[in-house]
């Protein structure tokens, strides 16, 4: 048999990455091709068909694809799309959703970004790039420290800081001396202050279609305080009005898309849309290549189409063909986390309930690892409890009520996810 064409004639695909967002991904690929179809590198305790491989060596995941005859890979992390995995299987056979590593400036460079931005008008805050610390001072001392400020490069998420004084901003400046040195890459922007958005999409380069609007919990504590953390729950739909999300379309998503025609990207995967909206108009926070985590975890079981359907459309370049559907109701994702988590925590600790949970709901694996037929705790975000119901306040409930069936020591848990109250986004004034 010719292995080269029996690779492109079987549904066979490879998800990368290790978290919530991948166990989501492979979940929703297995609904359409089944488990024994969907591999996932490296996976975690809870994924079926996990393979432990480092997808930082992109020969070793060819082979990988090679060797179980898979012709898709769909990456889940921002890493691998940064350093050029897009590029790498380029000269293969085996197609790769993503985008490659010119287009990935996009989240891996905070001032490519919003030079984009400002170059293609898409709504954002007003911005000034520095490259020496010493520079942002007067700035700051302009602005009375009540601004953002935002490293160049990839910080696995801690490369953002919103600043209220000018003490705060100076102790900004002083962590990214140590980390980086003095002559470092950073921009500083206006702070807007409304409620945040999270508008993930899928794009071919040619056309971009987007996933419901879905709204993220960043901090660790109830009332949205405490340290930043990778996330800490999410829900879909927001209820947006439909003028905010023209003013999306319009000033945000439209200009996009226009770049990335007329820069000639190579865009074949998700786009993410970081939102804030303030006085009903839209201004994009950041970009990301790649889906959000936790908001995978609502978004892709409240869609309808098959995922499988949308990859193909984004490789081939007809996604306009593709008609997006959707499960009613609501989607509540409640993150469980390890005791000192986003700082130092143990791992190891057993986990409990799993099995007690009901069948209406999805739990999606993190930091989970399987030892001797159990699941033990091996990250700080362990593990997804997602709920479906026809209204929000009835998703929460069977969400909260699941948790409490599961146990392991030191878990922690935000009790106000999808709480929210979000007057700027629904304009009822």
């Amino acid at each position: 048999m010719n292995i080269q064409h029996y690779k492109h004639s079987t549904k066979r695909i490879l998800v990368l990455g290790s978290g919530g967002r991948e166990h989501a991904l492979a979940w929703k690929f297995a609904r359409d091709i089944g488990w024994k179809n969907v591999f996932t590198a490296p996976g975690n305790g809870g994924i079926p068909n996990s393979h432990l491989l480092n997808i930082q060596d992109f020969k070793a995941v060819k082979d990988f694809c090679e060797w179980q005859q898979i012709g898709m890979i769909f990456v889940g992390p921002e890493q691998p799309l940064a350093e050029g995995i897009v590029d790498y299987f380029k000269s293969t056979d085996i197609q790769i959703i993503g985008p490659d590593k010119q287009a990935a400036k996009l989240e891996a460079s905070k001032i490519f970004a919003k030079k984009f931005m400002q170059k293609y008008g898409v709504s954002t805050a007003s911005f000034h790039v520095f490259n020496h610390t010493a520079d942002a001072k007067n700035l700051i001392a302009e602005k009375q420290g009540n601004l953002v400020i935002k490293f160049d490069g990839l910080a696995g998420g801690k490369g953002v800081f919103v600043c209220s004084s000018v003490a705060e901003a100076q102790e900004v400046l002083q962590k990214l001396e140590q980390s980086y040195g003095k002559n470092v890459p950073f921009i500083i922007e206006d702070k807007i202050q409304g409620d945040e958005v999270s508008v993930i999409a899928f794009t071919d380069g040619r056309s971009i279609k987007t996933l419901q609007p879905s709204q993220d919990h960043k901090q660790l504590y109830e009332g949205d305080t405490g340290p930043n953390t990778g996330g800490m729950g999410a829900y879909c739909p927001v209820d947006l009005a439909p003028e905010i999300m023209a003013d999306i379309n319009k000033n945000i998503i439209a200009p996009t898309l226009k770049g990335i025609q007329t820069e000639e990207m190579h865009y074949k995967g998700v786009i993410y849309f970081g939102i804030m909206v303030k006085d009903g108009k839209s201004y994009l926070l950041e970009y990301n290549v790649r889906f959000g985590d936790p908001e995978t975890e609502v978004l892709l079981p409240a869609l309808k189409t098959s995922l499988w359907d949308i990859g193909k459309a984004c490789l081939q370049g007809n996604l306009s063909e593709i008609t997006m559907t959707f499960n009613p109701g609501y989607f509540v994702d409640v993150v469980l986390v390890s005791g000192g988590y986003p700082g130092r925590y143990e791992k190891g600790k057993l986990i409990n309930g799993l099995k007690d949970v009901n069948d209406d709901i999805i739990v999606f694996h993190a930091g989970t690892k399987s030892e001797n037929g159990q699941i033990l705790t091996n990250g700080g975000r362990v593990l997804n409890v997602v709920a479906h119901a026809g209204t929000l306040e009835q998703a929460r409930s069977k969400a909260y009520e699941a948790v409490e069936k599961i146990k392991f020591d030191r878990m922690y848990f935000r009790k106000d996810i999808g709480m929210r109250k979000n007057y700027e986004l629904k304009m009822d004034n």
